[in-house]
């Protein structure tokens, strides 16, 4: 029987390319907040199941996974990223990052967790470069993501029985990382990113790591040139 894997934010980018990357030996359970946006990975990855919901409306999320008795893998990719200096950041954007990046995960994550002790299973928390070092400009984002390292760390001495990864990728080549540099007024050079398939294969290294290896954080940088 193939494991199964559940990936938030599947529908494009780094989700998607996780998707992909676990599509051969994994049974998909794929999360976005419209069946719409969902349609194309769903045509291109055949047995994959759409999982449809506003991961910040907890009652939709409830019902979305409620059928959900056993996973392996948890892949929490959704996210958002509110940008700008501290003096012109409201309260609003605060909440949206914390709701998004820390509580929704948290909600999710103890929503599923009798499924994923049932299989003794594995959270993938995609955080940040932003989570171990703050820039400025960044203020709410890497604090949201520095309060994700920490529900990671807190779940790992919680749930010994499951592994809990946290990985930390610089900047990577998606659509996100477009409108970012847009918002910042440079120039979009792909290569000077992560390819997104790059940091989905370092998510399937860490999920095919042997049992007897806990690997708890994952750093990965873009090479310099």
């Amino acid at each position: 029987m193939r494991p199964t894997a559940l990936i938030t934010g599947a529908s494009r980018g780094l989700g998607a390319a996780i998707a992909r990357e676990l599509a051969p030996t994994h049974d998909l359970l794929l999360g976005a907040r419209r069946p719409e946006s969902l349609e194309p990975m769903l045509a291109e990855l055949p047995g994959a199941v759409g999982l449809p919901a506003d991961l910040t409306d907890h009652g939709a999320v409830a019902a979305a996974v409620a059928g959900i008795e056993s996973l392996d893998v948890l892949v929490h990719n959704a996210g958002v990223a509110e940008l700008g200096p501290i003096a012109e950041t409201p309260a609003e954007a605060w909440r949206r990052s914390f709701e998004s990046n820390v509580v929704a995960v948290a909600e999710l994550t103890r929503l599923l967790l009798p499924a994923l002790r049932a299989a003794n299973g594995h959270v993938v928390l995609i955080n940040s470069g932003a989570g171990l070092r703050a820039n400025a400009g960044w203020g709410a984002y890497a604090a949201s993501k520095f309060a994700l390292r920490a529900f990671g760390d807190a779940l790992r001495l919680e749930e010994p029985a499951l592994r809990v990864t946290s990985i930390h990728p610089g900047r990577i080549d998606t659509d996100m990382q477009r409108d970012i540099i847009g918002t910042e007024g440079g120039a979009y050079d792909p290569d000077e990113f992560l390819k997104a398939s790059s940091v989905a294969g370092a998510v399937r290294g860490a999920i095919e790591t042997p049992r007897d290896a806990h690997p708890t954080e994952i750093i990965l940088r873009p090479i310099a040139r």
